[in-house]
């Protein structure tokens, strides 16, 4: 208990508990965060849902789409409500491009380039196959598989190819998404590649009458084509955490779901699946209780 008190005391917690199955029990508690290893989200989840809590548990909320059929029946049959922390959903970079996309400035999209790669240390549950459940698509960039699903466009389908040494859980993918409205759809993901300007990358997107050109991370945004601008799209939020919870309190209090359903996260994860089986990559074995 000495470390979750002291937790408890540097965060202003409203207090600690000595297990989660203790936290699980008391009334005090109406929500429950699930922040644990993916591979263990499931369990959590439903020992929430069954001991009488709503849930938010942090993406990729399971790792395989299956799984969402258990915990959608456990929703319907108590009325708790589970909620998918999918901050990138809630990104003002999003909001931008998306508004951009569709206001006609760069005319028809043709080329929406994603590069998100980057150096990643792990040396922790990442590097464990039994409970990271898959490699750096499935643990971070699915954040942008759901980015890119989410620019107002629908992602027919997905392919990929996995660079560099084939051997362990896979660090760096690349996809390519087909959007049923025609624009092409690209993503770089990379935990291996060295960022001499601190993470800072460029994406890009190609329209038949000009361009967008955004910092990746979400600071600066540029177009050209019928009307040049440059946006700022929000710094102050800019990984989108404080729009996230807000609109789960909102949905909360009204009992319904936010903005990202569990819809969108069942398709999330089903592009990532889709994305390795092209790859040919090889997801380890799920070991069931």
């Amino acid at each position: 208990m000495d470390k979750t008190e002291a937790l408890n005391k540097t965060y202003r917690g409203a207090g600690a508990f000595g297990s989660y199955a203790q936290a699980l029990a008391s009334p005090a508690v109406d929500v429950v965060a699930v922040l644990t290893p993916p591979s263990s989200h499931l369990e959590w989840v439903l020992a929430a849902i069954d001991a009488g809590k709503d849930v938010v548990v942090e993406k990729p909320p399971v790792v395989r789409s299956s799984e969402f059929d258990v915990i959608e029946r456990a929703c319907m049959a108590t009325g708790r409500l589970v909620y998918v922390a999918e901050n990138y959903f809630y990104k003002p970079l999003l909001a931008s491009v998306r508004e951009t996309l569709h206001s006609g400035v760069i005319g028809e999209p043709l080329f929406i380039q994603l590069n998100a790669v980057k150096r990643q240390k792990t040396a922790n549950w990442r590097d464990d196959e039994t409970m990271a459940g898959g490699g750096a698509l499935l643990e971070g960039g699915i954040h942008w598989v759901n980015f890119a699903g989410a620019l107002g466009y629908t992602i027919r389908s997905v392919k990929a190819v996995r660079p560099g040494t084939r051997s362990g859980l896979e660090r760096s993918m690349a996809l390519l998404f087909e959007y049923a409205e025609g624009p092409a759809g690209m993503l770089s993901y990379s935990w291996e590649v060295a960022s001499p300007l601190k993470g800072l990358r460029q994406s890009r997107i190609y329209g038949r009458e000009g361009g967008i050109i955004f910092e990746t991370n979400g600071l600066v945004l540029a177009t050209s084509g019928r009307r040049w601008r440059v946006l700022f799209p929000g710094v102050r939020d800019i990984q989108g955490y404080k729009a996230m919870w807000a609109d789960f309190v909102r949905a909360w209090r009204l009992r319904s779901e936010p903005r990202m359903t569990l819809k969108r996260a069942r398709r999330d994860i089903e592009l990532v699946e889709e994305a390795y089986r092209s790859a040919g990559v090889e997801l380890p074995a799920l070991h069931v209780a």
